[in-house]
């Protein structure tokens, strides 16, 4: 067996389990995974090789929305792989156009494209944009508005209209057209479209940032991009992959702002963990993207597709929903309590079950030492940048787990005080 030729070997970090050490032999190391290596899951609960038991609040980055090995889930993905897999996008398939059918009948949107993943989402709509302008206006309408600390994906365009330079730097000259101004800032957003609003084909926005520190658009800033596109015949592109599907207490935070997109791309808990995403838009829209100007070959996967269709059953649902607001406003005022008898967060925010907790400026640069000690206690979590704490626990989490989850956060908080203490 595989795993007794690893231990068999030389293990070069006799403190990480056999199969984390063969992870620094065999990947590109573009990673830096946590020492734990997970085997199992079940409903809010991962367990390690070691068999230690976890609370996961990363939720594989707000993916795992309805926790794992979701037994609806389960059962709808067996059934669809009995029936078929996998066809080229020369055919369509039934799951593909029940779940686009889903997805119209719950947003503002007419029309869909699936892919795999946020960034190809993300991909799409730009392309899309572009393409609508060159279209329908002149040649030199290309530029996007996008936003500093935000995030839109890996892909070469995608990790250049994200306003994270850091994900884009060494890899060549970046595209052209793409310009970043700071977020939240209405006023901002008016001057640079009184000066290129002629030139601007979209606008892209995460209606809350979350690799950029777990930041909420104001409705102020919301309706301003609604208005500035509208104005400068722009498209506006929310980029809901991580607080859409449920995450923010609403199918799309976007009903929540009031503000309808153009175009809305969704991923992660779209599936689950199954990978898929889509990009919605309108008839009108839509119109521009003729038979081979875009595609994937993966895109509309019947089983990807079934997962998704049974997932928005679930999350689109008042009860789910409603335990979305419940639970966050549980978590919020645990995290709250916590912090008044320890004084470790200058800030505390975010949208229903996605939080950002930040770090008071002593502890600044901290803040993976501090998911590192809440992965010690048995509670998983992520960052947001350097100095933010995320959590993205299961939509659908009971009162107990969050109660539990808190318990392990403060003792995670109190390890960590102790070490940045000696350490000083």
């Amino acid at each position: 067996m595989l795993s007794e030729q690893i231990i068999a070997e030389e293990q070069p970090n006799p403190d990480l389990s056999p199969w984390r050490n063969l992870h620094d032999r065999v990947m590109i190391p573009n990673y830096a995974p946590l020492s734990m290596v997970p085997t199992r899951g079940q409903g809010s609960w991962l367990w390690d090789d070691n068999g230690k038991k976890y609370l996961d609040f990363a939720g594989g980055i707000a993916v795992s929305a309805l926790g794992h090995a979701n037994p609806e889930l389960i059962k709808t993905l067996t059934k669809q792989a009995k029936k078929l897999w996998h066809v080229s996008n020369i055919l369509t398939n039934q799951p593909a156009l029940k779940l686009a059918q889903k997805l119209i009948d719950a947003t503002f949107a007419d029309r869909v494209f699936f892919a795999n993943s946020g960034s190809e989402a993300n991909e799409a709509a730009l392309k899309l944009a572009r393409r609508v302008a060159q279209d329908c206006h002149t040649e030199d309408k290309y530029e996007i508005l996008a936003f500093e600390n935000a995030f839109h994906g890996r892909t070469f365009f995608t990790v250049s209209v994200g306003g994270q330079s850091k994900y884009s730097q060494g890899f060549g000259p970046n595209p052209a057209g793409i310009s970043h101004l700071p977020f939240n800032q209405p006023q901002a957003v008016l001057k640079w479209f009184e000066q290129y609003g002629d030139k601007a084909c979209a606008v892209i926005v995460e209606p809350c940032q979350g690799e950029g520190g777990v930041t909420p658009a104001t409705k102020e800033f919301a309706n301003t991009l609604r208005a500035c596109c509208d104005q400068y015949n722009a498209l506006l592109i929310f980029d809901e992959v991580q607080c859409g599907m449920g995450r923010s207490g609403a199918l799309y935070l976007h009903e929540k702002l009031g503000v309808e997109p153009d175009i809305l791309t969704t991923a992660k808990a779209l599936g689950c963990g199954f990978p898929i995403s889509a990009t919605l838009t309108t008839n009108k829209i839509s119109e521009h993207l003729v038979v081979g100007t875009h595609g994937s070959t993966f895109g509309g996967n019947p089983m990807a597709c079934a997962v998704g269709g049974k997932a928005i059953d679930i999350i689109n649902s008042p009860n789910l929903l409603n335990n979305v607001d419940q639970r966050s406003k549980q978590l919020i005022a645990g995290i709250e309590n916590i912090n008044q008898r320890y004084e470790i967060f200058m800030e505390i925010r975010g949208v229903g079950l996605l939080i950002g907790c930040e770090l008071l400026e002593r502890y600044s640069e901290s803040a993976r030492d501090l998911m590192a000690s809440c992965n010690e206690t048995g509670l998983l979590s992520l960052v947001a940048g350097p100095n933010v704490l995320r959590l993205a626990p299961p939509l659908n989490i009971s009162e107990s787990e969050v109660s539990e989850g808190l318990t392990r956060l403060e003792d995670a908080i109190s390890r960590f005080l102790q070490s940045s203490e000696s350490s000083s």
